[in-house]
Protein backbone atom coordinates (compact mmCIF):
# COMPACT_ATOMS: atom_id res chain seq x y z
CA UNK A 1 0.00 0.00 0.00
CA UNK A 2 2.74 2.53 -1.08
CA UNK A 3 2.86 5.20 -3.22
CA UNK A 4 4.17 8.14 -2.27
CA UNK A 5 1.35 11.04 -2.92
CA UNK A 6 -1.01 8.37 -4.45
CA UNK A 7 -4.67 8.74 -5.62
CA UNK A 8 -4.85 5.07 -4.07
CA UNK A 9 -4.14 3.20 -0.85
CA UNK A 10 -0.45 3.90 -0.06
CA UNK A 11 2.32 8.83 2.94
CA UNK A 12 11.38 20.48 19.02
CA UNK A 13 10.24 23.20 15.95
CA UNK A 14 12.80 25.27 14.80
CA UNK A 15 12.53 29.06 14.77
CA UNK A 16 11.23 30.75 11.89
CA UNK A 17 10.81 33.99 10.46
CA UNK A 18 7.40 36.16 11.29
CA UNK A 19 4.12 35.99 8.65
CA UNK A 20 4.12 38.20 6.46
CA UNK A 21 1.38 40.79 6.59
CA UNK A 22 -0.23 39.45 3.35
CA UNK A 23 -0.27 35.81 4.29
CA UNK A 24 -2.31 37.25 7.81
CA UNK A 25 -4.81 39.20 5.86
CA UNK A 26 -5.65 36.32 3.85
CA UNK A 27 -7.71 34.28 6.88
CA UNK A 28 -10.64 35.62 8.21
CA UNK A 29 -12.19 33.72 11.53
CA UNK A 30 -15.70 32.26 10.72
CA UNK A 31 -18.54 34.24 12.18
CA UNK A 32 -19.24 31.44 14.71
CA UNK A 33 -15.30 31.11 15.65
CA UNK A 34 -14.87 35.22 16.31
CA UNK A 35 -17.20 35.59 18.69
CA UNK A 36 -16.41 36.43 22.92
CA UNK A 37 -15.60 32.70 24.82
CA UNK A 38 -17.88 33.59 27.78
CA UNK A 39 -21.16 33.31 24.53
CA UNK A 40 -19.44 30.13 23.64
CA UNK A 41 -20.22 26.58 25.02
CA UNK A 42 -17.16 25.58 27.10
CA UNK A 43 -14.98 22.62 25.89
CA UNK A 44 -15.75 18.90 26.46
CA UNK A 45 -12.21 18.87 27.95
CA UNK A 46 -9.67 21.44 29.27
CA UNK A 47 -6.94 18.86 27.07
CA UNK A 48 -7.05 16.39 24.43
CA UNK A 49 -4.77 13.27 23.21
CA UNK A 50 -3.60 14.28 19.38
CA UNK A 51 -2.72 10.91 18.00
CA UNK A 52 -1.20 10.18 14.52
CA UNK A 53 -2.08 6.46 13.95
CA UNK A 54 0.13 4.65 11.54
CA UNK A 55 -2.20 2.77 8.69
CA UNK A 56 -0.77 1.02 5.31
CA UNK A 57 2.51 2.25 4.40
CA UNK A 58 2.89 6.00 5.44
CA UNK A 59 -0.66 7.22 6.21
CA UNK A 60 -1.78 8.47 9.50
CA UNK A 61 -5.42 8.64 10.42
CA UNK A 62 -5.42 11.96 12.71
CA UNK A 63 -7.12 10.99 16.12
CA UNK A 64 -8.65 13.26 18.58
CA UNK A 65 -9.67 12.29 22.22
CA UNK A 66 -10.87 13.52 25.38
CA UNK A 67 -10.37 10.28 27.21
CA UNK A 68 -14.13 9.30 26.83
CA UNK A 69 -14.44 10.00 22.72
CA UNK A 70 -12.67 9.75 19.64
CA UNK A 71 -12.85 11.64 16.92
CA UNK A 72 -10.67 10.35 13.68
CA UNK A 73 -9.60 12.20 10.50
CA UNK A 74 -9.49 10.36 7.27
CA UNK A 75 -9.59 6.68 8.14
CA UNK A 76 -8.15 4.83 5.16
CA UNK A 77 -8.80 1.27 7.10
CA UNK A 78 -10.89 0.52 9.96
CA UNK A 79 -9.05 -2.74 11.82
CA UNK A 80 -6.11 -0.90 12.98
CA UNK A 81 -8.27 2.02 14.63
CA UNK A 82 -10.88 -0.26 16.00
CA UNK A 83 -8.39 -2.12 18.04
CA UNK A 84 -6.90 0.66 19.41
CA UNK A 85 -10.03 2.06 20.15
CA UNK A 86 -10.69 -0.96 21.96
CA UNK A 87 -7.26 -1.31 23.75
CA UNK A 88 -7.82 2.19 25.60
CA UNK A 89 -11.70 1.89 26.01
CA UNK A 90 -12.81 4.66 23.79
CA UNK A 91 -15.78 5.09 21.71
CA UNK A 92 -15.36 6.82 18.14
CA UNK A 93 -17.95 9.64 18.38
CA UNK A 94 -17.10 11.71 14.66
CA UNK A 95 -15.31 11.00 11.48
CA UNK A 96 -13.47 13.63 9.11
CA UNK A 97 -12.93 13.06 5.79
CA UNK A 98 -11.01 15.55 3.50
CA UNK A 99 -11.13 13.92 0.05
CA UNK A 100 -12.16 11.28 -1.74
CA UNK A 101 -8.71 8.91 -2.15
CA UNK A 102 -9.27 5.21 -1.30
CA UNK A 103 -6.86 5.65 1.21
CA UNK A 104 -8.68 8.39 3.13
CA UNK A 105 -11.88 6.93 3.05
CA UNK A 106 -11.45 3.15 2.70
CA UNK A 107 -12.61 2.11 6.21
CA UNK A 108 -15.60 4.59 7.03
CA UNK A 109 -18.44 2.00 6.26
CA UNK A 110 -16.51 -0.80 8.33
CA UNK A 111 -16.50 1.84 11.16
CA UNK A 112 -19.53 3.42 10.66
CA UNK A 113 -20.77 0.08 11.02
CA UNK A 114 -19.00 -0.70 14.16
CA UNK A 115 -19.49 2.38 16.32
CA UNK A 116 -22.33 4.46 14.86
CA UNK A 117 -19.85 7.20 14.31
CA UNK A 118 -21.51 10.57 12.64
CA UNK A 119 -19.49 11.03 9.26
CA UNK A 120 -18.64 14.47 8.19
CA UNK A 121 -17.03 15.25 4.63
CA UNK A 122 -16.67 17.68 1.75
CA UNK A 123 -19.92 18.69 -0.12
CA UNK A 124 -18.89 18.05 -3.53
CA UNK A 125 -16.96 14.64 -3.93
CA UNK A 126 -17.94 10.84 -3.93
CA UNK A 127 -18.39 9.78 -0.46
CA UNK A 128 -19.60 6.84 1.36
CA UNK A 129 -23.02 7.33 2.44
CA UNK A 130 -24.73 8.77 4.45
CA UNK A 131 -23.04 11.38 6.00
CA UNK A 132 -22.65 15.01 6.27
CA UNK A 133 -21.92 17.10 3.47
CA UNK A 134 -19.50 20.21 4.42
CA UNK A 135 -17.74 23.12 2.29
CA UNK A 136 -15.99 26.33 3.07
CA UNK A 137 -17.16 28.60 4.89
CA UNK A 138 -19.04 26.28 7.14
CA UNK A 139 -18.58 25.82 10.76
CA UNK A 140 -18.87 22.29 12.82
CA UNK A 141 -18.62 21.06 16.32
CA UNK A 142 -16.85 17.91 17.25
CA UNK A 143 -15.91 16.40 21.09
CA UNK A 144 -17.05 20.46 22.12
CA UNK A 145 -13.93 21.59 19.38
CA UNK A 146 -15.01 23.95 17.08
CA UNK A 147 -14.18 23.11 13.34
CA UNK A 148 -14.21 26.08 10.38
CA UNK A 149 -14.26 24.32 6.58
CA UNK A 150 -12.14 25.34 4.36
CA UNK A 151 -12.25 24.66 0.76
CA UNK A 152 -8.52 23.36 -0.58
CA UNK A 153 -8.58 22.18 -4.06
CA UNK A 154 -5.89 21.47 -5.70
CA UNK A 155 -5.10 17.45 -5.08
CA UNK A 156 -8.99 16.56 -6.03
CA UNK A 157 -11.16 19.12 -7.04
CA UNK A 158 -13.40 19.31 -3.70
CA UNK A 159 -10.43 18.82 -1.28
CA UNK A 160 -11.43 20.61 2.17
CA UNK A 161 -9.54 21.29 5.51
CA UNK A 162 -10.65 21.50 9.01
CA UNK A 163 -9.36 24.22 11.33
CA UNK A 164 -9.97 24.53 14.92
CA UNK A 165 -8.65 28.06 16.05
CA UNK A 166 -9.36 27.18 19.76
CA UNK A 167 -8.42 23.83 19.89
CA UNK A 168 -6.85 22.84 23.23
CA UNK A 169 -3.43 22.37 23.05
CA UNK A 170 -3.62 25.19 20.26
CA UNK A 171 -5.04 25.50 16.84
CA UNK A 172 -5.52 22.56 14.84
CA UNK A 173 -5.32 22.23 11.31
CA UNK A 174 -6.35 18.64 9.79
CA UNK A 175 -5.56 19.41 5.85
CA UNK A 176 -5.36 15.80 4.38
CA UNK A 177 -3.29 15.76 1.20
CA UNK A 178 -3.08 19.50 0.18
CA UNK A 179 -0.12 20.60 2.81
CA UNK A 180 2.78 18.17 3.52
CA UNK A 181 5.53 19.25 5.83
CA UNK A 182 7.68 20.65 3.23
CA UNK A 183 5.52 19.82 0.57
CA UNK A 184 2.17 19.64 -1.23
CA UNK A 185 -0.19 17.47 -2.83
CA UNK A 186 -0.10 15.94 -6.69
CA UNK A 187 -2.13 17.60 -8.46
CA UNK A 188 -4.67 14.86 -9.59
CA UNK A 189 -7.86 17.06 -10.59
CA UNK A 190 -6.73 20.52 -9.95
CA UNK A 191 -4.58 23.30 -10.98
CA UNK A 192 -1.38 24.93 -10.07
CA UNK A 193 -3.95 28.43 -9.84
CA UNK A 194 -6.50 26.14 -7.33
CA UNK A 195 -3.49 24.70 -5.81
CA UNK A 196 -1.50 28.19 -4.91
CA UNK A 197 -4.78 30.06 -3.42
CA UNK A 198 -5.60 27.04 -1.51
CA UNK A 199 -1.46 26.90 -0.12
CA UNK A 200 -2.14 30.54 1.01
CA UNK A 201 -5.28 29.87 2.53
CA UNK A 202 -3.52 27.46 4.97
CA UNK A 203 0.00 29.68 5.30
CA UNK A 204 -2.35 32.80 6.77
CA UNK A 205 -3.19 30.63 9.29
CA UNK A 206 -1.60 31.19 12.95
CA UNK A 207 2.02 30.75 13.32
CA UNK A 208 1.20 27.90 16.24
CA UNK A 209 -1.19 26.19 14.25
CA UNK A 210 -0.31 22.51 14.28
CA UNK A 211 -0.48 20.94 10.64
CA UNK A 212 -1.81 17.14 10.68
CA UNK A 213 -1.03 16.11 7.35
CA UNK A 214 -2.19 12.41 6.34
CA UNK A 215 1.50 11.01 5.09
CA UNK A 216 4.81 10.32 6.49
CA UNK A 217 6.03 12.15 3.68
CA UNK A 218 8.75 14.72 4.83
CA UNK A 219 12.03 13.13 4.58
CA UNK A 220 11.57 12.67 0.68
CA UNK A 221 10.04 16.57 0.68
CA UNK A 222 12.91 18.01 3.03
CA UNK A 223 15.31 16.03 -0.07
CA UNK A 224 13.32 17.86 -2.62
CA UNK A 225 12.87 21.53 -0.68
CA UNK A 226 17.09 21.28 -0.27
CA UNK A 227 17.33 20.71 -3.93
CA UNK A 228 15.48 23.79 -4.27
CA UNK A 229 16.72 26.02 -1.43
CA UNK A 230 20.51 24.30 -0.84
CA UNK A 231 21.09 27.60 1.66
CA UNK A 232 17.96 27.77 3.55
CA UNK A 233 18.96 27.10 7.15
CA UNK A 234 16.24 26.69 8.68
CA UNK A 235 15.40 23.91 6.17
CA UNK A 236 18.58 22.66 6.82
CA UNK A 237 18.07 22.50 10.64
CA UNK A 238 14.55 20.60 10.34
CA UNK A 239 16.11 18.20 7.99
CA UNK A 240 18.51 17.10 10.61
CA UNK A 241 15.77 17.15 13.44
CA UNK A 242 13.43 14.73 11.08
CA UNK A 243 15.87 12.38 10.32
CA UNK A 244 16.26 12.21 14.19
CA UNK A 245 12.54 11.78 14.84
CA UNK A 246 12.78 8.94 11.78
CA UNK A 247 16.00 6.99 12.86
CA UNK A 248 14.23 6.63 16.33
CA UNK A 249 10.53 5.62 14.64
CA UNK A 250 8.63 9.07 15.71
CA UNK A 251 6.56 10.79 13.07
CA UNK A 252 7.41 14.22 12.17
CA UNK A 253 4.29 15.30 12.30
CA UNK A 254 2.65 17.57 13.53
CA UNK A 255 4.25 20.56 12.07
CA UNK A 256 3.46 24.08 12.41
CA UNK A 257 2.36 27.12 10.57
CA UNK A 258 5.40 29.34 10.73
CA UNK A 259 7.62 26.44 10.45
CA UNK A 260 6.16 25.42 6.93
CA UNK A 261 6.23 28.98 6.17
CA UNK A 262 10.13 29.03 6.48
CA UNK A 263 10.85 25.89 4.70
CA UNK A 264 8.02 25.18 2.39
CA UNK A 265 9.02 25.49 -0.80
CA UNK A 266 5.60 25.45 -2.38
CA UNK A 267 4.26 28.22 0.22
CA UNK A 268 7.33 30.06 -0.54
CA UNK A 269 7.14 30.35 -4.28
CA UNK A 270 8.12 34.92 -4.43
CA UNK A 271 11.37 33.90 -2.48
CA UNK A 272 14.20 34.74 -5.18
CA UNK A 273 15.94 31.59 -4.48
CA UNK A 274 13.09 29.44 -5.22
CA UNK A 275 12.02 31.37 -7.84
CA UNK A 276 15.46 31.32 -9.73
CA UNK A 277 15.45 27.43 -9.19
CA UNK A 278 12.01 26.95 -10.93
CA UNK A 279 13.49 28.86 -13.79
CA UNK A 280 15.97 25.97 -14.19
CA UNK A 281 13.04 24.05 -14.86
CA UNK A 282 10.60 26.57 -16.45
CA UNK A 283 12.31 29.50 -17.82
CA UNK A 284 8.73 30.86 -18.20
CA UNK A 285 8.14 30.80 -14.46
CA UNK A 286 7.54 34.56 -13.94
CA UNK A 287 4.64 34.75 -10.85
CA UNK A 288 3.65 32.57 -7.86
CA UNK A 289 1.42 30.38 -9.94
CA UNK A 290 3.64 29.62 -12.60
CA UNK A 291 6.50 28.76 -9.79
CA UNK A 292 4.51 26.67 -8.10
CA UNK A 293 3.63 24.29 -11.66
CA UNK A 294 7.41 24.22 -12.10
CA UNK A 295 8.25 23.18 -8.76
CA UNK A 296 5.32 20.67 -8.45
CA UNK A 297 6.18 18.97 -12.13
CA UNK A 298 10.47 18.72 -11.04
CA UNK A 299 8.47 17.13 -7.72
CA UNK A 300 6.73 15.08 -9.73
CA UNK A 301 10.05 13.22 -11.33
CA UNK A 302 12.51 14.13 -8.27
CA UNK A 303 14.52 10.78 -6.87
Amino acid sequence: MAGEESGGTTGPDHPARPAPAAHRALYTPHPRMADSPSDRPPLASPSMNLTPLPAFTDNYIWLLDDGQRTLAVDPGEADGLLAWLQARSLALDTILITHHHADHTGGVDALRSATGARVIGPAFEPMPEPLQRVAGGEALQALGVDFEVIDVPGHTSGHIAYFAPRAPGGPLLFCGDTLFSAGCGRLFEGTPGQMHESLQRLAALPDETRVCCTHEYTLANLRFALAVEPYNPDLQAHARHCETLRAADQPTLPSRIALERAINPFLRTTEPAVVQAARTRDPAANDPVAVLGALREWKNNFR
